[in-house]
This record gives C-alpha cells, structure tokens and sequence, in this order.
C-alpha cells in the first residue's frame, strides 16, 4: 500500500509572462483601507532582462519580505488623496489651514499629487525640493511671458519674460512639514508601513538676520506719520508695544486701563485676501504691557478727537475699536492696507522697509536698555520663555555686551607709560588675541555678553548645549568647551545630569575669579 503523499506548499506571490515577453511579479499584500479591495505588489521585469527568471524570483524575494516585515504600502492612494484626508481632519485655525492649502495646491499637487505614497522615495523628494528651489512656478526650463493678469489687456511693463525665483526656505519647510504630517497620519491609519516623505533631507534653518530701523530712521518715521493722527499713533504703539500688525488692529478702548497704564492684549485680527476675522493671539494667549506716560496722554487726546469727530461729544464709548475706517470705529482696519501702507511711506522716505521690522525696533532697543530677555519676550508674545526672543536677537545682546565693555575700560586704570607708547600686548592678551577667532571663543563671548547685560539672571538655566550647537551651527564638543570657559570664568556652575546654571555674584566664594564678583557692577554699567 502506497503511502499517502505530502500536501504540496502552496507557493507565495505569482510571475507571469506578459504578451510583451516581460515577467510581473505579484504578491498578495492585504486588503486596502481605502478601497475595501484586495491589493497587491507588483514589479515587471523587462523583456530581454538577462537572467529574467532569476530577477523575478529574486523580486518576489524582496516583496515577500516586506510584506512579512510590514514595510509595504498597504495601499494605492496617492499623495492627492492622501493631502484630502488629511486636510479634512486638520484641527489648525482657519488661517493656519489656508495657508497650507495654498502650498499643496500651487506646489504640492502638480509635481507630487498623481504618484502613489508607497513609491515616493528619497530620489523624487530630492528632485522635488531641487525644483522648487530653482523656480516657484516649476518652469521646467520653458520660455514664457508673465502676463499681469489673465485677462484680456493691453501688454504694458509689467508683462515681461519669465524669471526664475526659487521659493524662499520658509516656504520650503511649510511644505515639508505638510508632508511629514500627512505621511505620519497615512503610517497611524495602515496606509503605509514608514513614513516615505521623511527620507527626504532635513532643510537648512536660515539664521535670524532681523534689521530693525536706527534711531535716525525711527525718528523720520515717527515725523511722517504724525501728519495724519490716526496713522501717527498707530504707527507710535507699534513702535513702543513691539504688537502684531492684526493686534494693534483689533484694539478696542476697553483694552486699556488709563488709571493704571496697562494695555490689554485679547484678539488679533487675521486677512485672507479680502476676508478678514477676529481670532485669539499668535500664542494663544493674552498679554499685558504697561504703557509709558506719554503714550497715555496720546490715547488719552485721540480717543476725544475721535469722539468728537464721530459726533459723541464727550468720549468714544469703550466697546468700539480704537483704530477704524470709519468714523464710529464699529470696524476694525484690515492688516494689510496697514502694511501697504507703511511700505509706501517708507518708499517715499527712500528706505524698503516693512512693518515688522518695527517690532524688532522695540525688541532691540529693549534689550540695549538691558531690559532681561524674559521681559522682553513677555512684551512682544514670544513663547518658551524667552528661548525666541534670545534666538532671534541674540546680535542685539552681544551689542550690550560691548557696550558694557566699553563701560568697563573708562574706568580701567591707564596703561602704564612703556606699554602705552611700544604698544606691546601682555602675554595673556597675545594668547587672547590668537584665540578669540575659535568657534568656541564666539560662542562664550555671546553668552557671556547675555549674562552682563542681565538677559540671563543669577539662577537662570542656558539653553542645552545641543540647542547651542544647532543655533550657532557648531559641533556638540565646541557647545561644551563654550560652556566650560564660562565656568572657568566663574559665571556658570555645572553639575551633572543638569544643565548650566548663571551663578549669584553675592555667594560666590573665596576661589571665584574676581571677574564673578564684579558681575553686578558691570551689569549696571551696562
């Protein structure tokens, strides 16, 4: 009696031969969330492949093993349809998921939209981001004319050829950040195994450059603008509050507190095109700034002139807005005629200038005041602390720095005759001299100009020396040599698992350099 044969092992994954000569590859990979249906990995080997059969054994290899690996798209949606879902359940504000609609549908859409999320790979984010980088209409290397509208019109100037302009790197992480998240959902909800879009190299983060008006330039502006009363105090609060444009917009005269001189920071007002609306804050959260005298005696006369010129008599009632188009102020200003209009002032004054930059202007000159930083980011709205508002103006701080050491030599006694005369440096000033170009010797200086002009406190923690190392774009090694010649100096203690902390010029002890000791009369001097 014969024995009973084996089951066969019913082989994973199908090669056909295709009427053309090539071979598919075909493997069962589960069903798809987005369609219910079965779905499949496929790959065809070329006809006239040399070994064909070998490669299409070795290809079902590959695609088994990512199937038992769970690396396989689980799905054939594309990023189209990927972008649409995602956007359907983004929880952002209305101006923040208007924005990324633009990106997706100006850049995203045309060149990544029709491909499939599981064939997106490192080589097309690469090509992806290269093209956006040289031209942010995807010209391709193609010759046309930029018409001033689409509709029909006289050409005049303003028509001219097509001139490549890449796409600015903030734009460039907006849309990167697009990706990621979508492709972080589509791993969340079985689409995909990994997230394909974070192959892509991580952008370059342009320093801060931030160039607020001099002094000089101040005072013209402020002469400019003070010819219309309406425009002159609305460019001085920004001046002296350092608000967004949509904040000082969204002002009301309940806002503010005349007895106690406090303004109130509630709502900001945000522009989408010609649609405007009332929204909380950039953070989220209100603030309050106390107000100068003067500023005081200024709203206090322009609220009567608008009560007058609305017709009220004695004083605008408290609920209507402070700057309007209209007499009664039962409207707010829309931001950008605000900007518009201040970059044509600054263009009549000969300067291309925006008006941001008149945030900066109360940023920086705070901070040369020797104003902490902690304040001065409480002030403007900055989160983290005040981790922003060091970034940022981190240039503005080592300025401080140099005035105070200016402040420091005129009360240095005078070099003695010889030195003064040969001019020859003491030995620890000619090692100075060679050392002061390090990497690391910039970075202490920086952080020990914040300490002096009192940006960080006694007490205070530094930023990690990971955060250091990415900010100045240094090595982690260079951070912590920075971070040891501070304590060398006696101006940080570091403990380990702890991050440096501003030592308290009052307890320092006997071994501390003379340097600590004299911390708070140089902060002063500063």
């Amino acid at each position: 009696m014969a024995s009973p044969s084996k089951p066969r092992k019913r082989s994973r994954g199908e090669i056909h031969t295709l009427p053309s000569g090539s071979l598919r590859v075909r493997v069962y990979a589960g069903i798809d969330p987005l369609t219910g249906k079965k779905h499949h990995l496929t790959e065809v080997i070329p006809a006239g492949t040399p070994n064909a059969a070998k490669a299409a054994e070795q290809a079902r290899t590959r695609l088994l093993a990512q199937v038992d690996e769970r690396r396989n798209p689980k799905t054939r949606a594309t990023v189209n349809q990927l972008l649409t879902r995602y956007m359907e359940l983004h929880t952002a504000g209305p101006t923040t998921v208007d924005s990324y609609e633009t990106f997706i549908r100006n850049h995203i859409r045309p060149l990544l939209g029709d491909l499939q999320v599981g064939r997106i790979d490192g080589e097309i984010l690469d090509s992806f981001y290269k093209q956006l980088r040289t031209c942010r209409a995807h010209c391709q290397g193609r010759r046309y004319v930029e018409h001033r509208t689409n509709r029909e019109h006289e050409c005049d100037k303003r028509c001219r050829p097509h001139e490549c302009r890449p796409l600015a790197d903030g734009s460039l992480r907006k849309i990167q950040s697009i990706l990621v998240g979508a492709g972080k959902r589509a791993v969340r909800w079985g689409w995909v195994g990994t997230n394909p879009f974070e192959l892509a190299e991580p952008l370059p983060v342009s320093r801060p450059n931030p160039q607020p008006p001099t002094a000089e330039q101040a005072a013209a502006i402020v002469t400019e603008a003070s010819s219309d009363l309406d425009w002159g105090l609305l460019v001085w609060l920004l001046m002296v509050t350092g608000m967004r444009r949509g904040e000082v917009c969204a002002l009301k005269w309940d806002r503010i507190e005349f007895q106690t001189g406090v303004l109130t920071i509630r709502t900001s007002i945000a522009q989408r095109g010609k649609r405007t609306w009332e929204k909380d804050t950039k953070t989220h959260q209100q603030r309050r700034i106390t107000l100068d005298e003067q500023t005081l005696s200024l709203l206090r006369v322009y609220r009567q002139h608008c009560a007058e010129r609305a017709g009220l008599g004695a004083e605008m009632p408290e609920s209507v807005r402070i700057f309007s188009p209209l007499p009664d102020g039962s409207t707010w200003v829309k931001p950008d005629t605000v900007s518009q209009r201040y970059v044509r002032m600054c263009a009549r004054l000969g300067w291309d200038m925006n008006i941001h930059q008149l945030r900066h202007y109360s940023a920086t000159e705070l901070i040369a005041a020797g104003v902490d930083v902690r304040t001065v980011a409480g002030r403007l709205g900055h989160g983290g602390g005040g981790t922003t508002t060091l970034r940022v103006y981190s240039a503005w701080v080592a300025e401080a720095d140099q005035r105070a050491a200016g402040s420091l030599v005129s009360r240095m006694p005078e070099l003695p005759v010889k030195l003064a005369e040969e001019g020859e440096p003491w030995p620890e000033q000619a090692q100075a001299t060679a050392e002061d170009d390090s990497p690391y010797k910039q970075l202490a200086a920086d952080l020990r100009g914040a300490i002096m002009c009192g940006a960080f406190q006694p007490g205070s923690v530094l930023p990690p020396v990971k955060d250091l190392a990415t900010r100045y774009r240094v090595s982690f090694g260079t951070a912590q040599r920075a971070i040891a010649a501070l304590r060398a100096a006696g101006l940080v203690a570091v403990s380990r698992g702890r991050r440096a902390t501003v030592v308290d010029p009052s307890q320092a002890n006997q071994d501390t350099p003379a340097a600590v000791v004299s911390l708070e009369a140089k902060r002063q001097d500063a």
